[in-house]
């Protein structure tokens, strides 16, 4: 069963090895609720660590000039935050690794001055104004001003298994490794966004927490998760429910895994899972992404040898961001990598060619994302 907890995955997995050309980042997502109007409003809050073994006194920002002219690798730790909807953004703020304190091993937790995060909580700050970011492109990000103080819940997991196991990771097989400790969470608590504050009610927040870590990304890039599900067939909320889509084109060494997904659907309490590491399943993926003027679309259907999976999801563009990472190397390969948190969608879930439910989908974390074309 996939809905297995381990801490020790959510653990700062860059080794000394790994600490010169590697990152490791915690995603936390979730929905807000206007303390005024009472109008919903996803979020996320992010750390992202890269290159820690390459810390100067000052972060290196590797879309920088002067980084670039000296050839420097990026290093800090990045804390970003971020919202979704028609006003909408991205919002980073940067530390030197040497002014980080963290803790490692299970439970993790990291701080850096009013910033911080662990299995439990999350609490920062983050203000940039127009003028610097004008003058900042390097900071790949919006200006503006966001505060959060958030507890964090985590109630399913989605471990993928075998593929982030002790052993592969030791072996660095993976160029990017993946774990949900909580594909269903829990928040609460409040956010300040600029001047507007809004309150995290857990029974609202359709949350959602996961972990990356490598040394670069994936191509294309692809998840979906959300926690706000309804059966279209009996009309009931599903309460006791989620589900987990993520991955693209993972590289193995030199091996190349064209169009692979790891996907888990939690449905009230039964879990079905397609996960091509656990090659004894027989899964197969099909899926495709696509994009209008106005739109994103994704199509995933999912085979092992008893139960089948069909997801169809759309997210507006207006309600999304082209969120921006930088890979170890320096190099910013995803300009277009569309990220949301107001999909809508159906998924239909089959066991032996039966129909188990279909299931409406809404508040759904949303990616889609390749590299730009050489």
């Amino acid at each position: 069963m996939f809905n297995k907890h381990d801490l020790t995955r959510d653990e700062f997995m860059l080794s000394p090895k790994k600490k010169r050309l590697g990152y490791d980042w915690w995603w936390n997502s979730f929905t807000a609720i206007n303390a005024k109007t009472g109008e919903e409003k996803p979020f996320f809050i992010e750390f992202f660590i890269c290159n820690p073994q390459l810390a100067l006194d000052k972060p290196i920002l590797g879309q920088d000039s002067e980084a670039i002219k000296k050839n420097q690798k990026p290093s800090y730790l990045m804390v970003k935050v971020g919202t979704w909807g028609k006003e909408h953004g991205q919002y980073h703020r940067f530390f030197s690794y040497k002014d980080v304190k963290i803790k490692a091993k299970a439970p993790f937790s990291i701080e850096a001055d009013d910033c911080y995060l662990d299995e439990k909580s999350t609490k920062g700050h983050i203000k940039l104004d127009e003028e610097f970011i004008n003058d900042h492109p390097e900071y790949m990000c919006d200006f503006g001003e966001i505060a959060w103080d958030i507890r964090i819940d985590k109630k399913i997991a989605f471990n993928v298994g075998y593929g982030a196991s002790k052993l592969l990771r030791k072996l660095n097989c993976f160029e990017m490794f993946w774990h949900a400790e909580g594909m269903k969470t829990l928040f609460s608590g409040e956010i300040s966004y600029n001047g507007v504050k809004y309150i995290v009610d857990p029974d609202r927040s359709y949350g959602y927490s996961d972990k990356n870590w490598g040394k670069d990304f994936t191509s294309p890039w692809v998840w979906l998760a959300s926690s706000n599900l309804r059966s279209k067939i009996t009309g009931k909320k599903l309460t006791n429910s989620v589900f987990d889509i993520g991955g693209g084109r993972p590289k193995v060494g030199p091996l190349v895994l064209n169009r692979k997904l790891l996907s888990a659907f939690y449905y009230e309490g039964k879990g079905y899972e397609f996960n091509f590491s656990k090659f004894w399943t027989f899964t197969r993926t099909k899926f495709d992404c696509k994009e209008s003027e106005t739109e994103i679309f994704w199509h995933v259907e999912q085979k092992t040898l008893f139960n089948k999976m069909v997801t169809d999801i759309s997210c507006y563009k207006e309600d999304m961001i082209l969120i921006n990472y930088e890979a170890p190397n320096g190099l910013k390969l995803h300009n277009r990598l569309w990220n949301g948190g107001n999909g809508k969608g159906t998924v239909k879930l089959y066991h032996r060619n039966k129909l188990v439910d279909e299931i409406e989908a809404l508040n759904i974390g949303c990616e889609y994302g390749e590299y730009d074309k050489k």
